[in-house]
Parts: C-alpha cells; structure tokens; sequence
C-alpha cells in the first residue's frame, strides 16, 4: 500500500469502497505545521464518473485498486446491453446503455481504440479513442466558397450524434470527431 505522497496522477486507487481514477494532484506544505505535505487530488468515480476532490496527508496509506482496461470492439447491441468483444481472447463484455449513453453517441461497427475498464474483472464503464470518424448523415446544403469563412451548422452523424460542422461540409462527408469536446476535428482521410 503506498503513501499518498506515492501516488501519481491517472492511478487507480480505492477509497470509500469505490474505485477512482486519480487526474489531478496538487500539493501544498502549510505553514507553521509540524506535520508534512498535504495531497489535494481530483479523483473520478470509474463507475459513476462523478467527481471527488479529498485531501491526504503526506503518510496517509492508499489503496490501489484492482482496475484493468482491455482492448475491445464493439460487437452489437441488443435491446439497452451493449456488447463489447475482447481483440485478444474475443471475452464478450456487456454493458448497459445508460452506464455508457455519452460514449455511444460516438461509437459504431468502425470505430477502433476502444477499450472496457474493469473493476475485480466485471465491466463498468469504456474509454473511447480521441478522434473518431463517423459519416455525416444530415445537414444543410454545403455553400459554395464558404470554406473561408468559419461559420459552423449542425450536422446529424450516422450514430445519432449532432454536433456544428463548418459550412463547407455536406452531407455524406465523413469526418473526425473530437469525443471529449464533441467537435469538428477535420475531414476523415479517404
């Protein structure tokens, strides 16, 4: 068990009999105490994805938590259970739609880089790659000459997701999308 001046950020620790991903660490050494450091961290529930910051002492003991990630492909959805296939051992890992409903709005038969994160090897939630590329299915008509300008319009892409693509981007185009910020990230190479 290490201290939690050990401890390094995107580690999985439990604490409250939960697990958590460790994002952020800041530390500080108060002034006119005896004692030494302090470790203020931003964690996030791996389950719930909710945020908790907590503060320990330089000696406070941490656990680490029993968190694997696996490289998987989406295989199919059956009703709101969404299955995912291990690319090792072909392990299929099944998932309720409204545990991951964010991720799925980026997710189909094409997308690669995805992998399940699991807790004491039951499956809780996916991490999706940075970029995916996903066909625009909807939009207004592209306007010509507009690619100078940097006005953007809503595009509806082939998962259901809407999100503003620039004016020059018509319908039928596929395009990367940047998942954290739910943006544009450019044209998808032929």
């Amino acid at each position: 068990m290490p201290k939690a001046s050990e401890i390094k950020k995107n580690v999985a620790i439990s604490y409250d009999n939960k697990t958590y991903i460790v994002k952020d660490i800041e530390r500080s050494v108060p002034q006119g105490r005896a004692g030494g450091s302090l470790y203020r961290m931003r964690m996030y529930d791996v389950v719930s994805g909710r945020k908790l910051d907590e503060t320990f002492k330089d000696s406070d003991m941490i656990d680490l938590a029993d968190l694997v990630r696996r490289q998987v492909m989406f295989s199919y959805s059956d009703g709101d259970e969404y299955v995912f296939m291990d690319n090792e051992d072909y392990t299929p890992y099944s998932l309720n739609k409204s545990a991951i409903e964010e991720e799925v709005l980026f997710i189909n038969e094409e997308t690669h880089g995805i992998q399940v994160v699991l807790v004491n090897e039951a499956p809780v939630s996916i991490e999706l790659p940075t970029n995916v590329e996903l066909e625009v299915v909807e939009t207004d008509p592209s306007i010509k000459g507009a690619s100078a300008t940097s006005r953007n319009k809503p595009a509806k892409l082939s998962t259901g997701a809407v999100i503003q693509v620039p004016e020059h981007i018509s319908t039928g185009d596929r395009i990367k999308v940047n998942v954290e910020e739910r943006k544009f990230a450019g044209r998808a190479e032929k």
